[in-house]
């Protein structure tokens, strides 16, 4: 009974280890904005001016994408509503992008570098956040 009690554990543990599997929906690429270099995803946004909160945030937008760009990030629009981060060990990270509700919402940033998770940056905080993925 032992045996093959042993037989099937094994072939349950081998069935839900298996790597080649694949879903439908993930292999669907005309859905999927994907994303392999080294860059920074921003939305295509309408400013909206006369608003202290939205100004602000544009302020500081600016301020954070300038610092990317001088450090080697390049610009990426966000075409499609899912964003696939594809990293360089196979890794694969998607990101749903919703309708923004709000002007930070609106203006986010994600960096991204294919050795290391994407990092969705606080536009109330420093570029020491950048610094500390950058040097990571």
């Amino acid at each position: 009974m032992k045996p093959v009690l042993f037989i099937l554990g094994l072939a349950v543990f081998s069935f839900s280890c298996n790597q080649t599997r694949t879903r439908e929906e993930n292999n669907d690429e005309t859905k999927l904005d994907v994303i392999t270099e080294k860059c920074y995803v921003v939305r295509e946004v309408k400013p909206v001016a006369g608003n202290p909160e939205t100004d602000s945030i544009l302020v500081r937008k600016q301020q954070l994408i300038s610092y990317l760009e001088r450090h080697g990030f390049v610009r990426h629009v966000a075409d499609k509503d899912v964003l696939q981060f594809r990293r360089n060990n196979r890794q694969q990270v998607s990101i749903d992008m919703p309708e923004p509700t709000t002007p930070a919402a609106a203006n986010v940033i994600i960096i991204f570098d294919p050795m290391k998770n994407p990092l969705f940056l606080n536009l109330k905080r420093d570029t020491t956040q950048v610094e500390h993925y950058i040097n990571m």
